[in-house]
């Protein structure tokens, strides 16, 4: 048995052999490999070759049935053991870890505003066309000219606000003005007391003539490009170049053109624009590099000419007797003396009378429309006898009730009475006008002499007709 079975025992050792050695060699090399991994603080040293470790003697041959569980070997270990490679190099530390972004503000660029564009002629016909209108100052002129700050260019009468009632009708948008075109009107009062007024106690009367307008021009601020600076050449710049010869000449610099200043640019705007579209003042037009701020501008100059009604400033421009009145139809109530101690007629024992007569003159506006009828006013007259607050009761419009004032305020009055004294009472003033004509305006013409009487009496000469507007004191 033994002879028969020895050379094949033999060849299966000498395979199973080398394969235990090798895994002893495996399991010595991986319990060698921890003490040499290099340490991060630690000095690299040369890598160097591992030396195998020494065959252990061989055992005694395993039997048949134990070969199969020897003879499998670990996958990783194997494969790591049939190549020596040198030491890896010691790993460089870690690069330092960048803060989050959340740790790191960072400065976000402001959001640019849009572009504001310029005022347009819809936005203006919107706000204006077909609209009543009041012109803040009263100018009576046909043709009227503003700056770009509101303010009247050259000379205009100026009259009652019952005279500056506007309809614009048309629009013209250019760069240097606004034209507008219209047509005026006056009030007419329908002879209604304060506490009677409503919404139709007035009418509405042209004033402009037929085929023709009210023309009104605003000068608007012109917008042009701001200058740009030429930089100072750098000093690194002037080192750089090379010094010339003494011999040699520099050649000339080309000179650079600044860019326009504004002055220059606004010459130049208003030199090359049309003779109809320059400014009415050019020596005051101002110019603005913003837009934004040719628009308020703008803006504000068409607010200080015109009124969308009677606002607070238009009130506040009026005179005192129109306050009063305007108080009175606010509170829906008659007129009442600011003076406690002022009287009314029916309490004195002697009444305040006017001791002369007093014409108020009319206006070519009322005569040309056919505006007349009567007017009523409350006047305090004083101790002195002279007329003192003086308010509208029933106002007639088109600036007759400023010239019936004005009359009031230059005439003479007797004081009332009361236990012997003077005492201060309101008197109420009733004043007509009527339409001026061929007979009011002429006397009546004188005949020829009569014969002298034997009394010596001269005849008597005809009274004078009264001129158009006169006045009659209330009973």
């Amino acid at each position: 048995m033994p002879t028969a079975y020895g050379p094949p025992t033999n060849a299966l050792l000498r395979p199973q052999t080398s394969t235990v050695l090798l895994l002893c060699a495996l399991l010595a090399f991986a319990a060698a490999a921890p003490a040499q991994t290099p340490q991060p603080n630690a000095p690299q040293q040369p890598a160097t070759t591992s030396t195998p470790a020494p065959e252990p003697t061989p055992a005694p041959a395993p039997t048949p049935a134990a070969t199969p569980d020897a003879a499998q070997p670990t996958p990783q270990p194997a494969t790591a053991a049939t190549t020596q490679t040198p030491a890896t190099p010691a790993p460089a530390p870690p690069a330092p870890v960048a803060a989050p972004a959340a740790e790191q503000p960072t400065v976000q660029p402001e959001p640019q505003q849009p572009q504001v564009g310029a005022i347009t002629e819809d936005e203006l016909k919107r706000q204006l066309i077909g609209k009543q209108l009041y012109l803040r100052s009263g100018y009576l002129g046909d043709s009227l000219n503003f700056d770009e700050h509101g303010r009247i260019v050259g000379h205009s009468p100026q009259g009652s606000y019952t005279l500056s009632v506007l309809q614009l009708d048309h629009v013209r948008l250019t760069k240097h003005k606004v034209e507008f075109e219209g047509i005026r009107y006056g009030l007419h009062f329908n002879e209604q007391l304060a506490y009677e007024d409503s919404e139709k106690a007035y009418d509405k009367v042209r004033i402009t003539p037929n085929k023709k307008t009210v023309k009104i021009t605003i000068d608007r601020e012109i917008v042009v490009n701001p200058k740009k600076k030429k930089e100072p050449p750098k000093e690194k710049a002037k080192q750089a170049k090379p010094a010339a010869a003494p011999s040699q000449t520099a050649p000339a610099s080309t000179p650079q053109l600044d860019e326009p200043s504004e002055a220059d640019q606004l010459k130049a705007s208003i030199a090359a624009a049309p003779q109809a579209e320059r400014p009415a003042d050019p020596s005051s037009v101002t110019t603005t590099t913003s837009q934004t701020h040719a628009n308020t501008l703008l803006r504000t100059a068409i607010d200080a000419i015109f009124a969308q009604g009677l606002d607070q400033r238009m009130m506040a421009a009026m005179p005192d007797f129109w306050k009063l009145y305007y108080q009175a139809v606010a509170a829906k109530t008659d007129y009442k003396p600011s003076d406690p101690s002022v009287l009314r007629q029916n309490m004195v024992d002697q009444k305040a009378h006017l001791l002369t007569s007093f014409e108020p003159d009319s206006n070519d506006f009322a005569q040309n429309a056919g505006v007349a009828g009567m007017s009523l006013y409350h006047t305090v007259i004083g101790v002195d006898g002279k007329p003192g607050e003086v308010a509208v009761a029933r106002p007639i419009g088109f600036g007759l009730d400023e010239n019936a004032v004005a009359s009031i305020r230059k005439a003479k009055f007797s004081p009332a009475i009361k236990d012997g004294k003077p005492v201060p009472v309101m008197l109420d003033l009733v004043v007509q006008f009527r339409i001026f004509s061929h007979l009011t305006n002429s006397t009546a013409k004188a005949g020829p002499a009569a014969p002298s009487e034997p009394n010596n009496k001269e005849p008597e000469k005809p009274a004078p007709v009264l001129p158009g507007p006169y006045s009659i004191q209330h009973p």
